[in-house]
């Protein structure tokens, strides 16, 4: 399975803007943004804002970084393939 982001501008409500679209073999998957300022301890990391199939937890998590965010994704669709 082959992952991959792109780079993209979200429009919310908030200042949480940028963004990543993740694709698992050329499927849209799931939509990260990066938290803003505006949420203290957690700026920088990275939210669930969208999942799709096996992505669409109950309660999204919150991961350090993008390379956290790719690791959980891979784990869940390898899971549930």
């Amino acid at each position: 399975m082959i992952l991959s982001l792109q780079a993209v501008q979200v429009a919310t409500s908030s200042d949480d803007t940028e963004s990543q679209l993740v694709f698992a073999d050329g499927f849209l998957v799931a939509v990260l943004v990066r938290l803003s300022a505006q949420h203290g301890e957690d700026t920088g990391k990275w939210f669930l804002e969208a999942g799709f199939g096996p992505l669409a937890p109950a309660c999204p998590p919150l991961f350090a970084d993008l390379a956290a965010a790719r690791a959980w994704i891979m784990r869940r669709l390898i899971a549930a393939a």
